[in-house]
């Protein structure tokens, strides 16, 4: 990669890692970044799961104080979300590149509209609880869609928060700030997964990959500082705009 294509990719990744601490979605920043640099579909996919990873851990350990008490569910979850990313790794490394790159457009559509509907899920969590609505499920059916939203996670993992976070809301009475530190742990468990999968790949663009990493670390500690002077609903906003601009370019295209 060129000088000025790795300073486009650095700033997106300090932009995503921004991002992601205050409102979550940066893979839609920096993946059609990559793209327009021109690095393969299926390589940008690998390289910016790769390259954000760490940026999983700190939110994960940031809530994990929540999870105090919920060592079974932590284990069967985590080992549930790690599996998931595994198979949804092995599943893009068997997708032919033309066929990813037809795939594009429609994966970065769902994923800005999962970022959308963060705020109603929320919300419909809550009134739920509020309500007297929610009920425990146990068994194959708590962990099963957890796969399937893993699965999903280690493909393409655009979004994968907000669907792993309207799960465990449909098949849990526990209260908000706890389903979303289990979702960050889940979310930790699926891409470090997928990503140690990636690393024998030999699909990592490793120049992008070391220069996304700093400027995700960058980015994060930006977002940690601004997180009091700025609106989470709004940024969120942008970025869906952001996404399903660049979405409908790909389709005309």
């Amino acid at each position: 990669m060129t000088e000025v294509e790795l300073i486009a990719v650095f700033v997106a990744a300090i932009l995503a890692g921004a991002v992601n601490a205050l409102a979550g979605g940066g893979t839609l920043i920096t993946f059609p970044v990559l793209l327009a640099v021109g690095v393969p579909a299926i390589v940008a996919n690998v390289t910016n799961t790769v390259a954000l990873c760490p940026g999983y851990l700190g939110g994960a350990l940031a809530q994990f104080k929540d999870l105090s008490g919920k060592a079974r569910r932590l284990h069967v979850f985590g080992i549930t979300g790690a599996l998931g990313g595994v198979a949804g790794g092995i599943l893009l490394l068997n997708t032919g590149e033309e066929t990813f790159r037809v795939l594009v457009p429609y994966l970065i559509f769902v994923a800005a509209g999962l970022l959308a509907i963060e705020g109603p899920v929320h919300r419909w969590h809550e009134q739920r609880s509020a309500q007297g609505e929610t009920q425990q499920i146990n068994g194959v059916w708590n962990v099963f869609p957890v796969f399937l939203a893993s699965i999903y996670g280690g493909y393409f993992g655009g979004g994968l928060s907000v669907i792993v976070l309207a799960v465990l809301a449909l098949v849990s009475h526990e209260s908000l700030t706890r389903l979303n530190a289990l979702k960050q742990v889940i979310a930790l468990c699926v891409n470090v997964a997928a990503a140690i999968l990636f690393l024998f790949s030999g699909k990592v663009r490793w120049s992008a990959t070391v220069v996304m990493a700093i400027g995700a670390l960058i980015g994060g500690g930006i977002g940690g500082l601004a997180a009091d002077r700025v609106r989470p609903a709004v940024l969120r906003g942008i970025v869906v705009v952001f996404a399903s601009a660049i979405s409908v370019a790909y389709f005309v295209r």
